[in-house]
C-alpha cells in the first residue's frame, strides 16, 4: 500500500475510533426494548447485537459508497479534511452518550465532513442533491415511517393476540422480539457500520493509496466491523435507559413490533443506498409502538429533548468540522493540537460520566429527571408531570393543620 502516509494512518485510526462510539452510541437501537422487556439479560443482549453487527458489516457496501463517492468531491479532500471531520463527529456523539439521548452518529459523521469540506474546499465540493435524497429526506421519513408501521404492528399484535393466553402469550413475544432484536443489529451492521468503511475508503482515496471510485478493501471492512462490534458489546447504557424506559413503557407485544418496523426500514434503506439513521428509525418505532397499545403514551418532554438534538446533530457536527479543518490547515502543528484537544475533551467527558455510573446493574433503573418516569408511577404518566409531594415547612401535631401540599 503505496503513499501510506502518518496523517493518513492517524485518519484511519480516528475513524475506527468514531466506528467505535458509533457501536455503544446505536447499541440502544437493537437492544433497549430487549433489555427493558425483559427478553434478554443485558449483557448477553449486548453481545448478541454486537455478533450480530459484525457479520452485518460484510453483507453490502451501498452505503459505503455513497459516503465515499457520493456526498463530496472526492478530487477536492486531502486527508486533514476528513480527520477534522472525524472530530465533529466524535464530540458530538460523545456529548449526546453523556446526556443519555439517542442522536444520530450517522449524521454526526455527515455533517462534520460536509462542515470541513465546506471550510477546505468550499460549497461546490459539497454534492447537495445527494445530501438532500439520500440524507435529509431519509432522515424526515424514517422515523415517521417507522413509527407508523409499528403503531398498526402494535394494534395488529393486540387485536390477533386478544384470546391468547396471557402468559403463554407474553413468552411468545419475548421470543419473537428477541429474533426481531437480531435482525436490527444485522441490519444495524449493514448500514452504520459502512459509514465508517466509507469514510476510510475516501481518506484513501484522498491520500493517494486507492484508486478513485473503488470499492472498500476487505481490511476496512473487517477493521470497521470489529471496531463498531467491540464498541456495541461496551454497551451505551445511558442511551439504553433513555430508549428503553425514557420514551414509553413498553410490553413485549410493542417490542416486538418495534423491532421488526425498524429493522425492516433499516434493511430496505441498506439495499437503496440511504445513508440512514438507525436511531431515527428505530425511536421512531419505540414512539409509534407506545401509541399503538391501548392507554400507552409518549413522554413528550423526552422526546422534544430528543429533536432537538436530531435537529442539532448535522449544524453542531458541521460546526466542530469545520473550526477542525480551519487549524489543520494551518500546518502539522495544527493537525496536533487539534489531536490534543479531540484525546483531552473526549478524556474530559468520560471523567464526567463517571460522577454517575449506568451499566448493565441498573440500566433498567428510572429516574425523575425526565430520562425515565418515576419508579412506582402510572405507565400513562408523562416525565414530565410525575406529581411531587411538599411536606409542611414546619412540622406540626396540630390536627388542623393543613395537609402536605401536592403539585
Amino acid at each position: 500500500m503505496e503513499n501510506f502516509s502518518l496523517i493518513l494512518a492517524i485518519v484511519v485510526i480516528t475513524a475506527l475510533a468514531f466506528d467505535f462510539t458509533n457501536g455503544f452510541h446505536d447499541t440502544a437501537n437493537a437492544m433497549a426494548t430487549t433489555i427493558s422487556t425483559g427478553a434478554l439479560r443485558p449483557k448477553v443482549a449486548v453481545a448478541m447485537s454486537a455478533a450480530l453487527n459484525l457479520v452485518g458489516a460484510f453483507l453490502s457496501v451501498e452505503v459505503a459508497n455513497t459516503i465515499s463517492k457520493g456526498l463530496v468531491d472526492e478530487s477536492g479532500i486531502r486527508p486533514e479534511v476528513i480527520f477534522a471531520a472525524l472530530v465533529g463527529a466524535i464530540l458530538w456523539n460523545l456529548l449526546t452518550w453523556l446526556v443519555g439521548l439517542p442522536s444520530s452518529s450517522s449524521h454526526a459523521l455527515m455533517g462534520g465532513l460536509i462542515g470541513a469540506t465546506l471550510a477546505s474546499a468550499g460549497s461546490g465540493a459539497v454534492h447537495g442533491d445527494v445530501l438532500v435524497t439520500k440524507v435529509l429526506i431519509p432522515a424526515v421519513a424514517a422515523p415517521i415511517v417507522a413509527g407508523l408501521a409499528a403503531m398498526l404492528a402494535t394494534r395488529l399484535s393486540y387485536t390477533l393476540g386478544r384470546k391468547a393466553e396471557g402468559k403463554a402469550a407474553e413468552k411468545s413475544y419475548r421470543f419473537g422480539q428477541i429474533a426481531s432484536a437480531g435482525l436490527v443489529s444485522l441490519a444495524h451492521g449493514t448500514n452504520d457500520a459502512q459509514k465508517t468503511m466509507g469514510i476510510i475508503t475516501l481518506a484513501l482515496v484522498a491520500g493517494g493509496s486507492l484508486a478513485p471510485d473503488s470499492d472498500p478493501p476487505t481490511w476496512v471492512i473487517l477493521s470497521a466491523g470489529l471496531a463498531i462490534a467491540l464498541g456495541t458489546y461496551l454497551g451505551g447504557w445511558r442511551i439504553i435507559r433513555t430508549m428503553g424506559k425514557g420514551l414509553t413503557d413498553l410490553q413485549p407485544q410493542q417490542g416486538f413490533a418495534a423491532q421488526t418496523s425498524a429493522a425492516t426500514v433499516i434493511l430496505a434503506s441498506s439495499h437503496l443506498g440511504f445513508s440512514l439513521s438507525t436511531t431515527h428509525a428505530v425511536s421512531g418505532s419505540v414512539m409509534g409502538a407506545g401509541l399503538g397499545r391501548k392507554g400507552g403514551v409518549v413522554r413528550w418532554s423526552t422526546a422534544t429533548r430528543m429533536f432537538v438534538a436530531w435537529g442539532l446533530t448535522l449544524p453542531a457536527a458541521a460546526l466542530v468540522g469545520a473550526l477542525a479543518e480551519t487549524v489543520t490547515d494551518l500546518g502539522d502543528w495544527g493537525t496536533a493540537a487539534v489531536a490534543v484537544f479531540l484525546v483531552a475533551s473526549s478524556a474530559a467527558i468520560w471523567k464526567i460520566s463517571r460522577r454517575e455510573v449506568v451499566d448493565h446493574n441498573n440500566v433498567n433503573d428510572t429516574d425523575d429527571d425526565g430520562a425515565g418516569a418515576a419508579s412506582g408511577s402510572d405507565a400513562g404518566t408523562d416525565a414530565g408531570e410525575i406529581k411531587v409531594v411538599i411536606p409542611s415547612p414546619v412540622a406540626t401535631t396540630d390536627p388542623a393543620a393543613p395537609p402536605a401540599a401536592t403539585v
